[in-house]
């Protein structure tokens, strides 16, 4: 059985203590790798030499710092079809799904190649006579990210590139349900040759998190979650004195207008809410219907729902694999029975699937739940499964207010062939990221991955400039220089 390392100082090291937890396979139950349980003592030996390859490492130019990025760039290319089949034997989802997902990381690294441009701050001569004003950005220090499992190739990514690009030294805690992409991805930056401790990786779990969350060494930390946990992250770096971009959890709405392309709009939703076997935090997991797009919707999207192809990912034709761990698929499945315990109308039911030669696979089936009371607990619960709740409303501003009247922010989409329709919700709607016929609004790497209330705690995202802007602080600098020119004044 392999037994996985830590990445600290440029070594693979074991943990200090002997725990381990097992890498499962969701589709097979086999047992692919054991990952560490790393104890405080790791986190700050990584931490250790994070610090310590903090000075030479900020004072290499950003131009120099971006060209191991460019060569990683060239190693993820190389290597892509090998580690979406890594993420689609650890996750469960397709690999057409784990293709997009390294795509996505890619695009990152290529943003925070621009590191250069984007880092420039500026100035102002003559603020007084003989007096000028610069803004200058320079790194954090070290910074560290703890990861989810949902996406273990493309959101470690929403952060790395940018931090070391910026001058910044790293600490990656990738979730131990499925550290062996980012393992494989440390293999390639291992190939970079970059200078010992700006990057390194802990495996762990509650407790690793606290102790990079409370470590002084540590300056600034990177989160995607659920959001009780999100809260208990966004606290505790607060109270020792760390930034924090804290990404939280979501109940997206899709709104459905009678002036939507039913076809088209039926293969996004049915794709947004039951690709990745629901596990994303954009997709849609409740569609209000507006007025005359109940009854048409409805069969479509529970025709969808009933055709789609669930299995291994890693077999052609699949369209759909399963859930993370056998507890996810127990919990999905209790959420939609108190659903239809509450009123909804089970129209499609993917309980007790059974995938014939993956018997032990964690597979739930889409779910379509009908007429979902508003009052009821599932209609503001992010399930995080395969599972669409529909609702009837009659007019598009009772869409938007069942839109704001939610916990979370992270996504909302509307589906309408009207300009006006479509003007009027993207003002109104009180989300971070809006889809207008688009099922999964997930911004491009050089826009912020957005978010707002409950999905989102700190004021700077991932991505792009957000990301360049949480990876460096601001220092002004006013300065005069007396001589003989100043004297003439």
């Amino acid at each position: 059985m392999r037994r996985l390392m830590n990445f600290i100082d440029g070594e693979w090291v074991g943990p200090s203590v002997g725990e381990w937890t097992p890498v499962v396979n969701p589709a097979t139950a086999e047992v692919l790798a054991q990952a560490p349980l790393s104890a405080a003592e790791d986190v700050d030996r990584a931490a250790a030499a994070a610090a310590r390859a903090f000075p030479e490492w900020r004072r290499t130019p950003a131009v120099e710092r971006v060209q191991y990025l460019f060569k990683l760039k060239a190693l993820l290319e190389e290597n892509l079809e090998e580690l979406a089949r890594t993420i689609t034997m650890e996750n469960g989802k397709t690999l057409d799904e784990s293709r997009g997902e390294m795509r996505r990381a890619i695009e990152n690294v290529e943003v925070a190649c621009g590191t250069p441009i984007l880092i420039q701050g500026y100035n102002s001569e003559d603020i007084a006579r003989g007096i000028d004003e610069i803004l200058i950005r320079q790194p954090v220090g070290v910074c560290a990210a703890i990861c989810p499992f949902n996406f273990p190739g493309m959101i470690p990514f929403w952060f790395l590139p940018y931090a070391i690009a910026c001058g910044n030294t790293y600490i990656l805690k990738p979730s131990e349900k499925v550290p062996l992409t980012m393992v494989r991805v440390f293999e390639l930056l291992e190939q970079l040759s970059l200078p010992r401790g700006v990057v390194n990786m802990v495996h762990g779990v509650a407790a690793t998190v606290d102790a990079i969350l409370e470590h002084p060494s540590i300056s600034a930390v990177s989160f995607v979650g659920s959001t009780p946990v999100a809260r208990h992250v966004y606290a505790q770096a607060a109270a020792h004195g760390k930034r924090a971009q804290v990404q939280g959890g979501a109940k997206n709405p899709v709104i459905i207008l009678p002036d939507a392309d039913l076809e088209s709009t039926t293969r996004i939703v049915a794709e947004s809410a039951f690709g990745n076997a629901g596990q994303r935090c954009l997709a849609a997991s409740l569609a209000v219907l507006v007025g005359e797009a109940d009854r048409p919707f409805t069969e479509a999207i529970a025709q969808a729902a009933a055709d789609r192809v669930v299995g291994y990912g890693l077999e052609d034709g699949v369209e759909m694999g399963p859930v993370i761990t056998p507890q996810s698929k127990t919990r999905i499945e209790a959420w939609i029975e108190r659903g239809t315990q509450e009123g909804a109308r089970l129209l499609v039911d993917g309980r007790g699937a059974v995938v014939q030669g993956y018997e032990k696979g964690n597979f739930v089936r889409p779910t379509v739940l009908g007429s979902v009371p508003p009052a009821g607990e599932v209609f503001t619960t992010e399930i995080f499964g395969p599972v669409l709740g529909l609702i009837h409303v009659d007019t598009v501003e009772e869409a938007i207010g069942l839109v704001n009247r939610g916990e979370y922010g992270n996504m909302a989409s509307l589906f309408t062939s009207s300009g006006a329709a479509a003007r009027k919700f993207r003002h109104e709607a009180e989300v971070g990221n809006i889809g207008i016929n688009i099922g999964v609004a997930a911004p491009m790497a050089f826009f912020p991955f957005s978010g707002w209330k409950g999905s989102f705690f700190g004021v700077l995202h991932g991505q792009g400039k957000d990301a360049v802007e949480f990876f460096t602080q601001e220092k002004v600098v006013v300065e005069r220089w007396p001589g003989e020119w100043t004297r003439k004044f």
